[in-house]
């Protein structure tokens, strides 16, 4: 009984400590972005081919592929044309075309932001913020810039490539926790705390490391994340809206070889729930850092292909502060560092804080571009 109330109260301390990457700010409820992207009606209504095309609700990423390979060049680029926010988000569709049909998205977003900043019937404050959006698909439209995915619904989605993917022999994955979106994909505050922050730290080192290896590493903001401290954090919700989307996104990839996955924060308790589906072509290593839980009990029943490591949390990360529980659906369960969660464990020497494990000069970046270079994390 006296171990069943320590229980209930560690749930009860979980429901106003877990959070993400926010810190101690007051949660809001979020409505999860979830099934095909917008477009999706028009993309089923068009027989311009003779035949349906694949359903982004229903088809296998892998029969996806099989659709473009079928296709001509010409084709493919009419067919991004006509609907750039499915193509554009349709996983195991050519990444190149995608990287197109996303610029022809964004472009029209921005298109569409500058018309409301300059409507004089709107109330200026909804001016303000559509010129502030405006300026933000500006810079998601500079020279360079390989959008994988782009989801302008809620908050906003994003996946980008850092990189040249085709040619990468070595790749990862950053799947990045609470109060990620579009808006905060890439700011400069906090800069390691951003999936494009982390994603660009990665492929510095991992050059660094092997200079005459190819690389690339993917930033992927591809769920809805919780805002500050609240419910959404401390459950399950929002993680089980995103792990089908990552398991599609991942299986849609065709890396040459499987990337290492490096899951931050909530972004952890996604690649929990995720980690079943993830085998050894889709997901070579499994990184959990500055995780809450990942709603198993141990490394074995996250019942993947994937290898499980852990990250040695460091004395300032607040994340340490979490109980390590799972009751009446609060909390996400052990503590994925813990010697009884059985995951193989990093060094984390000389990070701060719960968004500096991919800090320059850090042991844990160190050891993360040996994982995603497949070299021993021990070695030099």
């Amino acid at each position: 009984m006296r171990r069943f109330k320590r229980s209930l109260i560690a749930a009860a301390l979980t429901a106003t400590v877990v959070a993400g990457t926010a810190g101690w700010a007051t949660g809001d409820e979020q409505t999860a972005v979830t099934g095909p992207p917008a477009g999706t009606a028009a993309w089923r209504a068009d027989h311009s081919l003779g035949r349906d095309l694949p359903d982004p609700a229903t088809a296998a990423p892998r029969d996806v592929a099989a659709f473009f390979a079928g296709l001509g060049e010409t084709r493919r680029h009419e067919l991004a044309a006509r609907h750039p926010l499915v193509v554009g988000n349709l996983d195991g569709a050519p990444v190149p075309l995608r990287y197109e049909a996303n610029a022809r998205a964004v472009a029209a977003e921005r298109a569409a932001a500058r018309a409301r900043a300059a409507d004089p019937d709107l109330p200026r404050g909804e001016r303000e913020r559509a010129r502030a959006l405006a300026d933000r698909y500006a810079r998601l439209l500079a020279p360079g810039r390989q959008i994988l995915a782009f989801d302008p619904r809620g908050r906003g989605q994003l996946a980008e490539v850092y990189g040249d993917w085709a040619a990468a022999r070595r790749t990862a994955v950053v799947v990045p926790g609470s109060d990620i979106d579009l808006a905060s994909f890439d700011r400069a505050k906090d800069r390691y705390g951003t999936p494009a922050g982390m994603a660009r730290s990665l492929r510095a080192e991992m050059t660094r490391q092997a200079p005459d290896t190819p690389n690339a590493v993917i930033a992927w903001a591809g769920y809805t994340t919780p805002v500050g401290l609240g419910l959404d954090a401390a459950t399950g919700r929002l993680a089980q809206a995103g792990a089908p989307r990552l398991e599609r996104f991942l299986a849609g990839l065709g890396a040459p070889q499987a990337p290492a996955v490096f899951c931050h924060s909530y972004g952890s308790v996604v690649c929990g729930l995720a980690a079943h589906a993830l085998d050894g072509n889709t997901a070579g290593d499994l990184v959990l850092l500055g995780s809450p839980g990942v709603r198993a009990d141990s490394a074995a029943g996250l019942r993947t292909g994937a290898r499980v490591w852990a990250v040695r949390r460091n004395d300032a990360d607040w994340i340490g502060r979490v109980p390590h529980v799972e009751l009446f659906g609060l909390g996400h369960g052990a503590d994925p560092t813990g010697a009884a969660f059985g995951a193989r464990v990093v060094p984390s020497t000389g990070a701060r804080g719960h968004t500096g494990y991919f800090a320059p000069g850090t042991e844990s970046l160190r050891s993360f571009a040996r994982i995603s270079l497949k070299f021993s994390p021990s070695g030099d």
